[in-house]
């Protein structure tokens, strides 16, 4: 785990100015990594550039409650899960539902037109989640 935290804080640091605070912030300090056991809605996805995020919630009185995500993607990816989930907790299903590519990227501050795909997946993977709550 470590080698992987010396990874990524690698390639923040190389990025550095490239990418805004909060792109950094949530890239070495991601919120909700992790699975849900028995979540109820789940999803996973995978970018044109191979990078897979997955995403688990978990409703609660109609909101969501809990909201985790894995990646194997770089750090621009890392931060666009830590924004997505971080975005949909506390929501209802149909009011996550419109969280998109554009609400990802601003709440981050933007990103740099080759790294726009990163947001894009983590925007597909929380909807498949959503889709797969409404379907239970």
């Amino acid at each position: 785990m470590d080698t992987e935290k010396e990874a990524i804080k690698k390639y923040v640091l190389d990025m550095w100015g490239k990418y805004s605070e909060t792109v950094l912030d949530h890239a070495m300090n991601p919120r909700n990594v992790g699975s849900i056991s028995e979540p109820d809605g789940f999803g996973e996805d995978t970018s044109e550039c191979g990078d897979t995020m997955a995403i688990w919630l978990r409703v609660e009185d109609g909101r969501i409650a809990r909201a985790t995500f894995w990646t194997d993607g770089c750090g621009t990816t890392i931060a666009c899960g830590s924004m997505v989930t971080e975005l949909a907790k506390g929501k209802t299903v149909n009011e996550a539902l419109q969280i998109d590519q554009e609400k990802i990227l601003r709440s981050l501050g933007g990103l740099p037109e080759e790294s726009v795909h990163c947001a894009a997946l983590a925007a597909r993977t929380l909807r498949k989640a959503l889709q797969d709550c409404l379907e239970k």
